[in-house]
């Protein structure tokens, strides 16, 4: 890849409301320390060197969020930073970061990364991005990265992808994607797992700038007047002419937007390690257990417990004669919750908002 304009785009806009209460809106999933020692933020931009320097990254945020970044990330220039006007899913988001990079040059590769990602072979990551860049950067395709699946999870969407009509490319093996799929049943789960077919939709892409144009073009036409506008937009430095452009972009994921619809789409396989880190229970395959499967932070005696997560640094909590428990505690907030139901956390937080007395824990 010497040579290459790779520039990395990093979506930090996401809630994080599966971690309440340690979550909170004024500190997202993305600036918590729960899957190692730093924040996942500062973690997802130090596993991009020496593959994407600082001044080739872009952050997309909205503003409180951006403001945090700043002062996390403060050796990343002022230029870095990309302020949504409004959250609008990931389609504008992504449109918008992209128009800007193929302002400055439409043969640049952009790869589109979650800031809320565990990677845990970061070596074995930066060759695949390298590799998939080169692809993208050689074709006209949008390459994703599909985690090969380890059990059949309902909470992903998958790819499938045909793995007889693989092809090297910097010495990573990519396949023509088929199709995209939404979250299935536990059933249709299990069949795509045996299949061998399908891959996990990580929701990390690579894509040349002037290549995604061209898709949004033919694929997905509803989305450029939008693109049209936030270019013209950007080329005139309107703050407000560049609020309307966004606002008047769908509000939808990329996936809904534009890959499921798209050809000519690569998938590689994101054999590196990575986690979602979507609820607390995703916790429990991360942090080191007990021989009965437990797993804290902060100090806890297990007596007849098993299968429990604890968050709880600075006091010590007592685990008895319980199982597949989830404890939570922010100071100001409790969090008890049977670990196969920690998806619903989300819920709690709807149910605060509602009530004017409870806000202040959102």
């Amino acid at each position: 890849m010497n040579g290459r304009d790779i520039r990395a785009v990093i979506l930090a806009g996401g809630r994080g409301t599966r971690f309440w209460p340690l979550g909170r809106e004024a500190r997202p999933k993305q600036f918590l320390r729960i899957a190692g020692p730093d924040p996942m933020l500062l973690d997802t931009v130090r596993r991009l060197r020496p593959l994407v320097p600082p001044r080739r990254m872009t952050l997309v945020a909205d503003a409180a969020q951006t403001k945090k970044a700043r002062e996390l990330l403060p050796r990343l220039g002022r230029e870095a930073f990309l302020v949504e006007p409004e959250a609008r899913n990931t389609a504008p988001a992504l449109m918008l970061a992209t128009a800007r990079i193929w302002l400055e040059d439409p043969d640049a590769v952009v790869a589109v990364l979650p800031a809320d990602h565990l990677i845990r072979d970061k070596i074995r990551f930066r060759r695949v991005l390298g590799a998939a860049a080169e692809a993208a950067a050689r074709e006209d395709a949008l390459v994703v990265f599909g985690i090969p699946p380890t059990y059949p999870a309902t909470g992903f969407g998958y790819i499938r992808h045909d793995r007889s009509k693989g092809r090297r490319i910097g010495g990573v093996v990519f396949y023509p994607a088929e199709a995209f799929k939404e979250k299935p049943n536990l059933a249709l789960a299990d069949e795509y797992l045996a299949s061998g077919d399908y891959a996990w939709n990580s929701g990390m892409f690579v894509w040349r700038a002037g290549v995604f144009a061209a898709k949004l073009e033919r694929y997905a036409p509803e989305c450029v007047p939008a693109w049209n506008a936030m270019i013209e937009a950007l080329r005139s430095g309107s703050a407000a002419k560049l609020r309307a452009a966004f606002a008047s972009a769908p509000a939808l994921s990329i996936d809904y937007a534009l890959m499921e619809k798209a050809r000519g789409i690569l998938v590689a396989d994101g054999d590196f390690g990575w986690s979602d880190v979507g609820a607390w229970s995703t916790l429990l395959e991360i942090w080191p257990r007990d021989k009965r499967g437990n797993a804290a932070r902060g100090e806890t005696l297990a007596l007849d417990a098993s299968g429990c997560l604890v968050w709880n640094p600075g006091r010590l909590t007592a685990l008895v004669g319980v199982r597949d428990l989830i404890v939570v505690d922010a100071g100001d907030a409790l969090l008890v919750c049977d670990a196969a139901m920690d998806q619903r956390v989300k819920e709690i937080v709807e149910g605060l908002k509602k009530r004017k007395k409870y806000r202040k824990y959102v």
